[in-house]
């Protein structure tokens, strides 16, 4: 990358994982690091949806949790990355959006994919053999809602009105015909912070994945490219490994056991398997000026994911990547916006 590279947002991922089972403070520190992100200037912050108990918790529900969001934030925008979309009605999904979307002011960007849980199907009575299926169909249903369309029934609309979605509906893939067919229906692309089922680097399994969707994009708007990484600044890399490395380690074994990855992976192996980026600020920025698919990215989010770091550790390292290393690589924070002068008053009895 270079001075010349066009600005891109800047955004943080939760899947909402603490450690032990109290899910209140979870929930909790995972409301904190929005907090903690929209006051350091992010431009998006991004929850995963997730109905299979994760390590530590997860997110079954995302639209109460960014409403809430919502009410303690007030610029960062709020998004899923992703949606399971097969195991949700598409015009209540889009009644849930649509309302956060007001409430919040218009800050909502919705990320949709088909998952990759069987048991998140049977729990949830859809097929998962026929997901990708269901995806397409239920994103074409949520689509309309979201452009206040007919849907479900003659006459119905969804209420409250959706307002300017055509550019903030997201989808997951996992292949360049699957990027190339995201293009083609007019969504922004997501591309996982892995590549899995790859010996490559992911950044080298992905670029041709960015290439397709954006050769295949036709549409008189720019296309948008979002490329989650880990990436976890901390002291140094020796600091650094000790907050994250067990964890990474733990979760490319259980990787292993699905065949994502192969059995009997190392620390360092593990990491790299998760393109992992972390370190001291510097060792990263040097590190994502070589990654391949940023240079095309519009949005670059940031995730600590599989790892689950101390909460101060974790708001430690929003701030690094917020005050060096996404800087460093063109990025810079939103202006805050300026408070509306409140009109001058007479004193009483004048």
């Amino acid at each position: 990358m270079t001075d010349e590279t066009p600005r891109f947002r800047l955004g943080f991922l939760t899947h909402v994982q603490g450690r032990g089972d109290d899910l209140a403070r979870t929930y909790r520190d995972a409301q904190e690091l929005f907090v903690a992100a929209d006051e350091l200037g992010f431009d998006v912050g991004w929850v995963a949806q997730h109905h299979v108990t994760q390590g530590g918790g997860g997110l079954s529900s995302p639209w109460p949790f960014l409403a809430h969001a919502a009410a303690r934030t007030t610029r960062i925008r709020l998004g899923t990355a992703i949606t399971i979309l097969p195991l949700e009605d598409p015009v209540r999904l889009a009644e849930d959006v649509a309302t956060v979307d007001l409430l919040s002011g218009g800050r909502v960007e919705i990320g949709v994919g088909s998952g990759a849980a069987a048991a998140e199907y049977a729990a949830l009575g859809k097929d998962f053999d026929r997901r990708r299926e269901l995806t397409s169909a239920n994103l074409q249903v949520l689509r309309m809602a979201l452009a206040n369309e007919e849907v479900g029934a003659p006459g119905f609309r969804i209420q409250p009105a959706a307002v300017g979605f055509g550019d903030r509906i997201w989808q997951g893939v996992f292949s360049g015909g699957g990027a190339a067919y995201a293009a083609a229906g007019g969504s922004n692309l997501l591309l996982n912070r892995a590549a899995y089922g790859f010996d490559a680097p992911t950044d080298e399994v992905q670029r041709p994945w960015a290439d397709a969707y954006l050769a295949a994009w036709d549409r008189p708007r720019r296309p948008r490219v979002g490329l989650s990484r880990f990436i976890f600044p901390a002291k140094d890399k020796r600091t650094a490994l000790r907050q994250v490395g067990d964890d990474v380690h733990r979760a490319a074994l259980r990787m292993a056991e699905s065949g994502s990855f192969p059995k009997g992976l190392g620390v360092e192996e593990a990491l790299r398997r998760f393109h992992s980026f972390h370190g001291a600020p510097e060792e990263i920025v040097t590190a994502l000026r070589q990654e391949k698919v940023l240079p095309v990215a519009t949005d670059l989010i940031t995730q600590f994911n599989p790892a689950v770091p101390d909460h101060d550790a974790a708001i430690r390292a929003l701030e690094l990547i917020a005050t060096e290393v996404a800087p460093a690589l063109g990025w810079k924070p939103r202006a805050a916006p300026q408070p509306t002068a409140e009109p001058a008053t007479e004193p009483a009895g004048v």
